[in-house]
């Protein structure tokens, strides 16, 4: 026998002892009550009786029922169910004998009283143990003092099990919530000491140094105020994660984790169809262009989880094909006829390529994509985003493709900017072929994604590593977020749902301000010594973003984040027939032909 099997049998015979005794005890003080508060010794000698059954009848009945013959959790359910039981039964012998004895040697009701009395002492011991135990472990394992946010179910729980399941390193010093009606609330002993604005003064008295969100559900605004209010406190910050997330719903403090960028740019879960999805994906042949890129690999990834017979994988990144692959299939070796070298501005590779795949559905996500570069080189836009995409156009039609799905952006409304105007234009050219070819040809138009190769969260990561400083064009530029999984979710989405010829756009939510994602990655950083400075605004940069052209008729569809909006088309030959006279003779075309509303000849836009 080891010594700590050893030490739990002791320790339950010190329990059964105890509670022995509390009968004793219960007995004489229920008799003491039922009496007026006064003894009649001819009941004194009944009464020790009665006792002396009591304390063989709790170990004999406990050692039975369960409650000292097996090591339970102290003050757990299981072991207090056992624990009444065997007290009630217990209690009901006692109460029987009572009756049967004549004359009486006992009042009839005391038995009945000292059981109700011995629960309660059995139950009240126990806790008290349980929770100067914890207590004492919790300081002595804790290594930083919390204040938790959040008084609901949510913090109840996670209280609970910081406190009696010794988990986790913290220990929880105060309470905070915004509900006024919880201002003198307790859990698990601890009070609710303010609000949100309290945050500072609390943490100095209490001197904490880490302040826990019990928010599963919290808004993202929320968040991003309550992690500057931390930072300017001296507190790091943890949270709960959505309850949906955390195991069986009951939130611990092994579920709590640092915050990151997409807790404070707050995206709503993305329910899918798919059914839907499966319908257009399962069993099919599926090619995706750029799928060495961000949106396109991830988009291979889920395209994968739907089971279609082939998928083919274009990119004229080789090394981003291997990347793509190596997350698909776990190895590197580009010997898979699926992985597609060719470029999509040259159309007899693309023809070939197509001729040789048949894919029945194509996800066109290959393009350039960085603002400023674009502007100072158009015609690299006009070349990939334009010409690019209609070379893709026109190999799906000669294939036969059943479902065309066209990767656009934000900035393809309301253009003002090259990469804006070309994608703008990638958008009529596929609803042109709409209404030439076979097959369903749509758009899907969605803002910056997280994550995503040069994304600012990127480029703010990597000058924070540099020491700084953080560049920022404006103090108000504003953009829609969202991350790669979800926007690559929508696409899938709109895919199954699109009308023929439109553009379906995905809900973004609230645009967030660049400078409170800078300021957000600095505190998460743990520097303090990055500076942010403004650039200006670039040519063709907006101050904030548009999900819809003002001349644009916004519908809804069968997806709550997922409208639609029908663009002019464009016949290929209005953008074939153009010579370009040098790079701003392409910015300045691009610009006229994506904003107009019908369809211009060559001479037209030559005069």
């Amino acid at each position: 026998m080891t010594a700590q099997v050893r030490r739990a049998r002791w320790v339950r015979l010190g329990w059964a002892a105890v509670d022995a005794l509390i009968w004793v005890v219960m007995l004489f003080a229920a008799l003491w009550i039922r009496l007026d508060f006064g003894i009649d010794e001819t009941f004194l000698r009944g009464t020790a009786y009665f006792a002396l059954a009591a304390m063989v009848g709790q170990l004999a009945v406990g050692y039975l029922v369960g409650p000292y013959s097996i090591s339970h959790v102290l003050g757990s359910f299981e072991e207090i169910v056992e624990l009444m039981t065997t007290t009630a039964i217990v209690g009901a012998i006692l109460f029987l004998w009572s009756l049967m004895v004549s004359p009486p040697v006992i009042p009839r009701g005391v038995p009945l009283t000292a059981g109700a009395l011995a629960i309660g002492l059995m139950f009240a011991l126990r806790f008290v143990v349980r929770t100067v135990r914890s207590h004492r472990a919790m300081q002595t394992a804790a290594e930083r003092r919390a204040i938790v946010l959040g008084a609901g179910e949510a913090g109840r729980r996670l209280l609970r099990s910081m406190k009696y399941d010794g988990a986790g390193p913290f220990v929880p010093v105060a309470l905070l919530d915004d509900d006024p009606s919880k201002h003198r609330l307790r859990l698990e002993g601890l009070r609710v000491r303010g609000t949100r604005a309290d945050l500072a003064a609390v943490a100095e008295r209490y001197e904490a140094d880490t302040l826990v969100l019990a928010l599963p559900n919290a808004e993202a605004a929320t968040l991003r105020d309550l992690a500057a209010r931390a930072a300017d406190a001296g507190l790091d910050v943890v949270s709960l994660p959505p309850l949906k997330d955390i195991i069986g719903g009951r939130p611990t403090p092994n579920d709590l984790r640092d915050l990151d960028v997409a807790d404070l740019l707050g995206r709503r879960p993305v329910q899918l169809d798919t059914t839907a999805i499966a319908d257009q994906i399962s069993g099919r042949r599926v090619l995706v262009t750029g799928a060495g890129g961000s949106i396109g690999s991830e988009l291979c990834r889920q395209i994968a989880r739907f089971g279609p017979s082939r998928l083919y994988m274009l990119d004229r990144d080789e090394s981003g094909l291997q990347a793509t692959e190596m997350s698909l299939s776990g190895h590197g070796l580009l010997d898979s006829d699926d992985l597609i070298l060719a470029d999509i501005r040259d159309p007899k590779a693309l023809a070939d390529a197509f001729d040789r795949a048949r894919p029945e559905v194509v996800f066109h996500a290959a393009a350039l994509k960085h603002l400023p570069l674009l502007e100072a080189h158009p015609l690299e836009a006009w070349k990939s985003n334009v010409i690019g995409t209609l070379n893709v156009l026109t190999a799906a039609e000669a294939a036969g493709v059943s479902t065309f799905v066209n990767i656009s952006t934000d900035k393809a409304a309301n253009p003002t900017c090259v990469l804006g105007y070309s994608k703008r234009l990638a958008e009529r050219l596929t609803a042109d072929f709409a209404h030439r070819a076979n097959g369903r040809y749509v758009s899907v138009r969605f803002g910056n994604v997280l994550g995503s190769r040069g994304s600012v969260v990127h480029a703010f990561t990597a000058q924070i590593e540099m020491g700084g400083p953080i560049t920022v064009t404006h103090p108000d530029v504003c953009r829609y977020f969202m991350l790669i999984p979800e926007a690559c979710q929508l696409v899938l989405e709109a895919a199954s749902i699109g009308v023929d010829g439109e553009v379906m756009v995905l809900e973004m939510g609230e645009q967030v301000k660049i400078l409170e994602v800078a300021q957000t990655l600095i505190r998460m950083s743990g520097r303090r010594d990055i500076d942010i400075v403004f650039t200006g605004l670039r040519p063709g940069e907006k101050l904030g973003e548009e999900l819809f052209s003002p001349d644009e008729d916004r519908r809804g569809t069968g997806h709550p984040l997922v409208d639609s909006v029908g663009v002019p088309s464009i016949q290929p030959e209005a953008v074939l027939d153009i010579t370009f006279a040098g790079a701003e003779g392409g910015r300045d075309w691009m610009r006229r032909e994506a904003l107009v509303n019908g369809h211009l000849t060559a001479e037209a836009i030559q005069r």
